[in-house]
């Protein structure tokens, strides 16, 4: 179990979700089994995988054979980019349930808005979603890569915000105007790479604040996003890597280290992701 409890967080509809997640993007099938298990033994109760990750069975594996009740794990999964047409999301939907070993998940969230493919209509995709949570299916949905216009779309043509936006922070790529956007619409903000894809741990601000608090670059960086709010995904298949990314809740930043991360900041020349825009790949 890890050595302080994992703080949560409330979702507007008033589920709790545990702000430091599990990420299993790239993990392998063969990988991830032992990957979750361990991460879950370490006591973090939240996963995040995905349809394009093609390795749902295999979480939904680790958490059957983790001897941990489902109803104490918080589980999420998002929709493939191809399935975005409503019989197709229902299908696919159906399938990660199936291959969750579960009858429901706690989130599920469009990947991708692709506004360039479909004609641009992620709004049907999006009433879809919301039929899986009037059903129990799916207790929470929400997006993953939704920009400002995106969101306004959504809420303009539906009436109803998603509960939560998953996408790319750390910082180089702060991500600010649409954080902003978030807390005033009351959207929960998930950050996925929150360590840039390690290209942040070579940084002499970072390396700085590691030696001044005797925590290594990646806890410092991983502090920063858990004291801004946002719900983090860390990935590694590394044991040792693992447990140094949930160790971060026995100390703070001071306001020397908060001003350095948040001085990082490079704008769009910071994303190391597709852009929400023009990304399309199925």
């Amino acid at each position: 179990m890890s050595a302080l409890p994992i703080p949560t967080l409330e979702l507007s509809n008033g589920y709790q979700i545990p702000q430091l997640g599990f990420g299993t993007y790239k993990i392998s099938a063969e990988d991830c089994v032992d990957t979750v298990k361990y991460a879950l033994d370490l006591g973090i109760r939240h996963i995040d995988t995905a349809q394009m990750y093609h390795n749902e069975a295999e979480v939904g594996r680790a958490i059957e054979e983790s001897g941990i009740p489902r109803e104490e794990i918080f589980l999420t999964t998002k929709l493939n980019n191809d399935k975005h047409l409503p019989e197709d999301a229902r299908r696919s939907f159906a399938q990660s349930l199936e291959d969750l070993r579960t009858d429901y998940v706690d989130l599920f969230l469009i990947h991708w808005p692709l506004p360039t493919l479909y004609g641009g209509d992620f709004v049907q995709t999006w009433r879809t979603l919301l039929e899986f949570e009037q059903q129990g299916r799916a207790r929470t949905v929400g997006v993953s890569n939704f920009q400002i216009p995106h969101l306004e779309r959504l809420m303009k043509e539906t009436g109803v915000m998603p509960a939560v936006n998953q996408v790319e922070i750390h910082p180089h790529f702060a991500n600010n105007q649409l954080r902003s956007f978030h807390l005033e619409h009351n959207i929960l903000t998930e950050a996925w790479s929150p360590l840039a894809r390690g290209t942040i741990f070579g940084d002499e601000k970072v390396i700085s604040a590691a030696k001044r608090l005797g925590k290594t670059p990646a806890q410092v960086v991983l502090r920063w996003g858990i004291e801004r709010g946002d719900v983090l995904f860390p990935k590694s298949v590394t044991p040792d890597r693992i447990k140094e990314n949930l160790d971060i809740f026995d100390f703070q930043l001071d306001e020397q280290t908060k001003a350095d991360l948040d001085s990082l900041d490079k704008g769009e020349d910071g994303r190391t992701g597709s852009h929400p825009d023009t990304m399309a790949l199925l």
